[in-house]
């Protein structure tokens, strides 16, 4: 498996986040040295840039550039970290950059927030896409013409022929595995893993870290079909098509959230729906019937029915109750309070 070391450039973006970076960073260098003298044997590495100015993280350590741009083709996989996205614009030249890496059939790897550059840049296009579900409705809201089937926000990573997008943190680790893996011999790459006291590697079908108010210790499918739950929150996934995108059987469904939550599947969806409900009423002005729209309820009527039954007041009166200070808030009882076990604070749904 071994043909001479693979060949990794990093564009680190403003505001990046170090872990994504060094946990990629790390994994190359263990497993590309022969005793761990972090010299690159298997593996090379730079950190490119249009000029050589330090690049600040998220944390606010620098890291300088070691090359400028130049001719992408002499890297097999060009990565571009990001981190928060409130940073400055991507420059023209480094989109550009990226677009003659595609064509030049670069193997482009994009995490945390750096999939958003690399879908700015164009060269995601008829790829399927992993967002972080923190970031999934940002995605959605600046690329609208994105279709939101192929955007997933329920694993770790995704692996796209020449794409490889990443919710990135500790999930990079799996990403620079998985890459490796198909290059140099697994007894290496695992021997590396094991130096970082990491024993879980190859999860790419393993779950993203679940929203508040999901319960921990749930059966990994039914964490990924929560968080299949959430990204679809406008329109309801029918049973045999969320089933489906788990790969398991209706029935297997049913029974793992029986057994989790004590919940039907489609209970624990409509539970969700209603939360997004009761915090848009909180902290939007949208009309009720807009809310309705956006939670997945047929219109505002459907909503009602639908509220009443489960926080015992009407979305309207949830509105109005809302706005006075929490210590003079009725107490809620009945199926409220089941829903609030599930949900404990309307405050923190987000």
């Amino acid at each position: 498996m071994d043909k001479g070391p693979v060949r990794f450039g990093f564009i680190l973006l403003p505001h990046f986040t170090l872990t994504a970076f060094s946990g990629m960073l790390d994994v190359l260098r263990l497993a590309g040295d022969e005793g761990d003298h972090s010299r690159p044997l298997r593996c090379s590495w730079q950190v490119i840039d249009e000029t050589l100015t330090p690049v600040r993280s998220s944390s606010g350590i620098q890291v300088v550039p070691s090359e400028t741009l130049g001719d992408p083709a002499r890297f097999d996989y060009l990565v571009v970290v990001g981190g928060l996205l409130t940073r400055p614009p991507v420059n023209p030249g480094l989109l550009e950059f990226i677009r003659q890496a595609a064509r030049a059939d670069v193997t482009l790897v994009g995490l945390c927030t750096g999939v958003f550059t690399l879908m700015q840049a164009g060269v995601l296009a008829g790829h399927r896409i992993c967002i972080s579900w923190f970031h999934y409705w940002d995605f959605l809201e600046r690329f609208p013409a994105t279709d939101p089937g192929l955007v997933c926000a329920d694993r770790l990573y995704v692996f796209d022929r020449r794409r490889i997008t990443c919710s990135g943190g500790r999930a990079s680790i799996d990403v620079a595995a998985e890459i490796l893996g198909r290059h140099i011999d697994r007894s290496i790459v695992q021997k590396a893993l094991r130096i970082l006291q990491v024993d879980d590697a190859g999860r790419a079908n393993a779950a993203q870290p679940l929203p508040p108010g999901a319960q921990p210790a749930t059966h990994p499918v039914v964490r990924r079909a929560v968080l299949l739950m959430e990204q679809h929150v406008g329109r309801a996934l029918g049973l045999g098509e969320l089933a489906g995108r788990l790969g398991i059987s209706v029935r297997h469904l049913e029974r793992l959230f029986k057994e989790a939550t004590g919940q039907s599947p489609q209970a624990y969806a409509r539970g969700i729906r209603l939360r997004l409900a009761a915090w848009m009423l909180t902290h939007t002005q949208k009309t009720i019937s807009a809310i309705a729209s956006d939670c997945g309820f047929s219109d505002a009527s459907h909503l009602g029915r639908e509220f009443r039954a489960a926080f015992l007041m009407s979305p309207s009166a949830w509105r109005e109750r809302a706005q006075l200070p929490d210590a003079l808030l009725p107490p809620r009882g009945g199926e409220a309070d089941t829903l609030s076990e599930v949900f404990p604070d309307r405050r923190e749904f987000f």
